[in-house]
């Protein structure tokens, strides 16, 4: 697929295949267009070349009806949380549920929020606003939100940026754990090669507009790509050591 904003070329033609309860991690700079390309998985950007296949539907040729609903199917963890202040904890995880189910009963949707909360290990914030939260538990309250709609993708923005290495390392398990439990397929965008060693079935790099890789961490980081090699300098830890 390609895409790109006014004479300014973001994604040059990726290609990139996620399997069912498979992870792909996909790494890169800021600004290569890491989020655009999951931007364009949801329909919130239709590409200018190419096609984007997502659950079986082609996205691009889906109605706004079809979209919304192919849009339940897929769970988004924001980069920031995006919580609402002014709810609550419980409040901001039943919302998507509320506002794309009217039949859903007050009891099940209560039943489902402490579900969703209890799996990110949050159950007992309830009744909490987001500020009374660290940062870790914001992205996991995000995260089952995500969840209470039971998605068969989920998509992850940078799950760990901003957090201290032990968080982060909380947060990778979780999303292991999601995987193992909901099933699902999974994106995950970072720059981050912990995570990305540790949560990646597979991993790829976005280079120049341009997937590079597909393999495991090692595989992929065992290229002799300039850019590559470069990139794993730049970031290198010593749990994210090939």
């Amino acid at each position: 697929m390609k895409k790109s904003f006014g004479d300014r070329p973001i994604l040059r033609g990726v290609d990139l295949d996620v399997h069912r309860s498979e992870t792909v991690v996909v790494l890169g700079k800021s600004g290569t267009g890491k989020s655009v390309l999951t931007k364009t998985v949801v329909g919130l950007l239709r590409v200018d070349e190419g096609t984007v296949h997502v659950l079986g539907q082609e996205v691009g040729s889906l109605t706004v009806r079809q979209l919304d609903a192919l849009r339940v199917r897929i769970g988004y963890s924001f980069q920031h949380s995006a919580l609402y202040d002014s709810m609550t904890i419980a409040e901001n995880v039943a919302f998507p549920l509320v506002m794309n189910d009217k039949r859903v009963s007050r009891g099940e949707v209560a039943d489902r929020v402490d579900a969703a909360l209890e799996s990110v290990g949050l159950l007992h914030a309830k009744p909490q606003m987001p500020a009374e939260l660290s940062g870790g538990q914001q992205k996991r309250v995000g995260i089952a939100r995500a969840l209470i709609l039971e998605p068969e993708v989920m998509l992850y923005d940078e799950p760990t940026a901003g957090l201290d290495p032990l968080t982060c390392g909380e947060i990778n398990d979780l999303i292991v754990q999601v995987r193992e439990t909901h099933h699902t397929s999974a994106i995950v965008i970072t720059h981050d090669l912990a995570s990305a060693k540790h949560v990646g079935d597979r991993v790829a790099m976005l280079i120049d507009g341009r997937i590079l890789g597909g393999g495991t961490f090692d595989e992929l980081f065992a290229m002799d790509h300039p850019q590559v090699r470069s990139f794993y300098a730049y970031n290198f830890t010593d749990e994210a050591s090939p």
